[in-house]
């Protein structure tokens, strides 16, 4: 065994007098960048990958949860909970003059929906189904995209009571 350590101490010293230090960094370097470039490359089942990008979370196509497709700008009750459905005002109360916009992207089609947030007014607040969800939400002095005011303001009656989504359009 002391001639095999032997051996390899003169081929370590032999190596390390032929080369520098510069260029030893130079060939991992050149080594570990041509690894990171064919590392895609190689045969590896990233089927997971895929199929993790392409699963759509069953919670975004249930309109009674707050992480429905659509409510991702939506800060109130939802009116599906309320007595209403997620695009009517329940009986008694009335859509609000003015609304506030939010895109939203569907998992199922890979769209982008541009999405009108109303709110109904009336009657006092039902309690049910509360989201708050703030996705490209501005500040306040951007009113249309500020989801925090009380848009039954515009309303003779202001009280609050639930939120109704509507798509507008789809975003390219």
């Amino acid at each position: 065994m002391a001639s095999f350590d032997d051996h390899l101490e003169i081929a370590a010293r032999r190596l390390a007098m032929m080369t520098s230090r510069r260029s030893v960094l130079s060939r991992i370097g050149k080594a570990l960048l041509g690894a990171a470039v064919l590392a895609p490359l190689l045969p590896i089942d990233r089927t997971h990958r895929a199929l993790a990008a392409s699963a759509v979370d069953e919670n975004e196509m249930d309109p009674l949860k707050c992480t429905y497709w659509k409510h991702c700008a939506l800060d109130g009750m939802l009116c599906a909970c309320c007595g209403g459905s997620g695009h009517e005002c329940p009986p008694g109360t009335t859509v609000s003059s003015v609304s506030w916009v939010g895109t939203c992207h569907n998992g199922m089609d890979k769209k982008n929906y541009l999405v009108s947030y109303t709110d109904c007014c009336g009657r006092s607040s039902c309690g049910e189904c509360m989201c708050n969800s703030n996705v490209g939400e501005r500040p306040g002095y951007v009113m249309g995209r500020h989801n925090d005011i009380n848009w039954c303001v515009a309303n003779a009656d202001s009280a609050y009571h639930c939120t109704v989504t509507l798509v507008v359009g789809v975003m390219d």
